[in-house]
């Protein structure tokens, strides 16, 4: 009996109790929760970007320029990566030298290693995992980019701010290169010992941007 007999023999055992008109397709209305009501999103965000460690700092919409300013100043960052189609206004106040990334002209990898950051906006964010997601679209920039740089600043609006994975993937394109984000990158593969940046940014701040008072 070969490998595939011996699998499609298994398979009609499994089936075997299973009433010959039963449908294959699931029944729709099986009522999966959208979230868990864990609280406010918003503050749950945040508890779950400090939980990760990330550096999480809530800020008014009037304030995102200053606060970006601010947040490179205290990294001490002199170069960051930005994607080139990032809103100017955010960099109005900064004092450092982007360089400007786009799929029509990517940098090097060899410059994105020899930059201080790369600072980007996100697709959607995850209240009840922590999670930001990225997916290449505006002010986002490609996947490189906030992979191979050890500090990562990402602009967070409120509205972009849901409860549960379900309403995120609602919201996202499977055809998109999504990149998931919760936290910063670490592993505790070797000896159950936690390394920071093992597989993209060693330090995620986070900038949680709401209306303006």
């Amino acid at each position: 009996m070969s490998s595939r007999e011996r699998i499609l023999a298994r398979v009609r055992r499994a089936l075997a109790d299973v009433p010959a008109d039963e449908s294959p397709v699931r029944e729709p209305g099986r009522g999966y929760a959208d979230s868990h009501d864990a609280g406010p999103s918003l503050e749950v965000l945040e508890d779950r970007l400090l939980d990760y460690r990330a550096l999480v700092r809530r800020v008014g919409a009037d304030r995102v320029a200053a606060e970006v300013a601010a947040a490179l100043e205290r990294r001490g960052a002199r170069r960051v990566v930005v994607p080139a189609d990032a809103p100017p206004e955010w960099f109005t106040h900064a004092r450092v030298e982007r360089l400007a990334d786009s799929r029509e002209e990517p940098l090097a990898v060899a410059d994105l290693t020899g930059v201080d950051g790369v600072v980007t906006g996100c697709a959607v964010a995850v209240a009840e995992t922590g999670t930001i997601v990225l997916d290449g679209g505006p002010g986002q920039g490609r996947r490189a980019v906030t992979l191979v740089p050890d500090y990562h600043l990402c602009v967070v609006r409120a509205e972009q701010v849901v409860d549960g994975v379900p309403q995120a993937v609602r919201l996202l394109d499977p055809s998109r290169p999504l990149t998931w984000i919760s936290g910063p990158s670490a592993t505790s593969d070797i000896e159950l010992n936690r390394v920071e940046g093992v597989h993209g940014p060693r330090t995620l701040e986070v900038l949680l941007v709401v209306p303006a008072p």
